[in-house]
């Protein structure tokens, strides 16, 4: 097989001839490239507060502008590379990502940086699911799919390993603006290497557009999250957030009738019968809830709240992150040989853990030791949690629907990554807005001070407070409040997430017992049960 040929399009379940290399390159390059472009921002909210000034939930929007068209549109993605082949996704995808990053850069002000974010994460939303189906549709076996399955969670893990390492050098030594030039110049170098590497693969049949599944899914999950990440900064009775939350439950509703109604459905509700498959979704949602609040409570922790240099939540994230890489081996032979509902209790066992014992941490301890051990153990955790889910889902179906299995999948993981930030977003900010108005109300402290901070807060939330008290004269003896109402605020966060993954754990311990079928096995069944009906 030479490297640089594009061969016609194929269906998926032709690919017996082995996995080319330039194909398995070009897949693990496109998703490390999107999982850098996920969590650099993260790196940078430190600075993004001191330069850019967001207030209310404006910080929390700057990551989910990303994550949001990336929960939306996987699926969709996920058909287009399916009819039309995904070489072509690949490579416009990775293209996209360079125009959004490009915006980024020469953003003059959050609203800018949103836009840019969001075009980012439409090219995102391209690469995550397509780069798992093309590399899954050139196996032929349980093995190989379990090994190019690990490879291919250990790229993704990588992408968040070296984004934040990207951000903390970049900003160190230039400004967050320099973060995105280098994504960009991933971007560009992935895209060329699908372009001369990679083989194209389709699996048409059955397959069509569902622009109705689309809309009311799109419109659903946006409102959902409109109204979680508004309900700090607006209030949960507010009338735009109830409207939010009613929507959300309409659309999400009209959603599911549109599938079971339609001819070839955005989503086959038919696989979530597969109780492996259902199970690993819904930890898809809850644990990647667990772990991507814990990466935005550290990144919120060490920045805007501590003040701390970009290279020091660089290396917290280093440890959330890089783990996954150096365990590959590990993590390959227990997806071979470790039934998948120990494998997935265990990991978000460590998960929870670890955000247990971050939340008793201090918020004044700004020893970056005294997170080694707790992010050590959620990075862990995620490594060996990410890689069960995927192998779980994938494995358990027909390979001629590994296309649609790989999207759904990384549409509910990457819808667990979208609600991290916003939801422990909205418990932390509104536990510490309630502290600090709370604690000033009842402190000694000057009746300026008082007034002056009660504008802030009313203007932009705690963060604002704890921003402004650093170099406001008059806020100044309110910083101490404002610090440790926000330390208590992310401690919450921390539990909420430990929370999350234990139940995880748990609904994978009681749900997955013993092997599932493979998509080997299961393509046996099913191929048994139609010579069964024809005699």
């Amino acid at each position: 097989m030479s490297a640089t040929a594009t061969p016609p399009a194929r269906p998926a379940a032709a690919a017996a001839s082995g996995l080319a290399v330039g194909t398995l390159v070009a897949g693990c390059l496109a998703v490390c490239l999107a999982q850098i472009g996920l969590a650099i921002p993260a790196t940078l909210n430190g600075l993004f507060q001191s330069d850019l000034h967001p207030v209310g939930s404006q910080l929390t929007w700057i990551s989910d502008a990303f994550l949001l068209p990336v929960a939306v549109l996987e699926l969709t993605f996920g058909v287009l590379g399916d009819l039309f082949g995904r070489k072509q996704l690949l490579i416009g995808g990775a293209l996209l990502m360079a125009v959004g990053e490009t915006v980024s850069t020469a953003s003059s002000g959050v609203h800018q940086l949103w836009v840019g974010q969001a075009l980012a994460g439409l090219g995102a939303a391209a690469l995550f699911p397509t780069s798992l189906a093309l590399i899954a549709a050139g196996t032929s076996t349980h093995t190989q799919r379990a090994r190019v399955i690990a490879l291919w969670a250990a790229c993704l893990s990588t992408g968040g390993f070296l984004a934040p390492l990207l951000g903390g050098i970049t900003a160190t030594y230039g400004s967050w603006r320099w973060s995105f030039v280098v994504v960009l110049a991933i971007a560009l170098v992935s895209a060329a290497v699908s372009a001369t590497l990679a083989r194209n693969s389709r699996s048409p049949e059955g397959r069509s557009l569902d622009p109705v599944g689309q809309v009311t899914i799109g419109l659903g999950l946006f409102s959902l999250l409109y109204a979680i990440i508004q309900g700090p900064a607006d209030g949960w009775s507010s009338a735009p957030v109830v409207v939010a939350f009613l929507l959300a439950a309409a659309f999400l509703v009209a959603f599911v009738l549109a599938e079971l109604r339609a001819r070839s459905p955005l989503l086959r509700l038919d696989l979530f019968r597969n109780r492996s498959f259902a199970v690993a979704s819904v930890v898809a949602v809850v644990g990647m809830f667990s772990f991507l609040g814990t990466a935005y409570a550290v990144s919120i922790r060490l920045g805007p709240v501590q003040e701390q240099k970009p290279m020091h939540t660089a290396m917290a994230f280093l440890l959330l992150n890089g783990l996954a890489l150096v365990m590959l081996p590990v993590t390959e032979r227990l997806l071979r040989s470790a039934a998948p509902g120990l494998l997935l209790t265990g990991g978000l066992l460590l998960m929870g853990t670890g955000d247990f014992w971050a939340a008793t941490l201090p918020i004044t301890d700004e020893a970056f030791t005294s997170l080694v051990l707790p992010l050590g153990l959620v990075g862990v955790g995620f490594a060996v949690t990410v890689s069960a889910i995927t192998a779980t889902a994938v494995n358990t179906v027909p390979v001629r629907l590994a296309g649609m299995a790989s999207a759904t999948t990384n549409l509910l993981r990457d819808f667990g990554f979208t609600l991290g930030p916003a939801v422990i977003g909205a418990v932390a900010l509104s536990r510490a807005a309630s502290n600090f108005g709370s604690a000033l109300h009842a402190s000694a402290l000057p009746a300026a001070t008082k007034g002056a901070a009660t504008a802030v807060l009313h203007e932009g939330g705690p963060l604002a407070v704890n921003g402004a008290s650093l170099a406001a004269p008059v806020l100044k003896p309110a910083h101490g409040l404002a610090m440790d109402a926000l330390g208590h605020g992310y401690s919450v966060g921390f539990v909420v997430c430990g929370a999350a993954a234990v139940v995880s754990a748990l609904l994978a311990l009681t749900a997955l017992r013993g092997r599932p079928a493979t998509a080997d096995e299961a393509t046996e069944e099913e191929a048994a049960k139609g010579e069964a009906t024809a005699a």
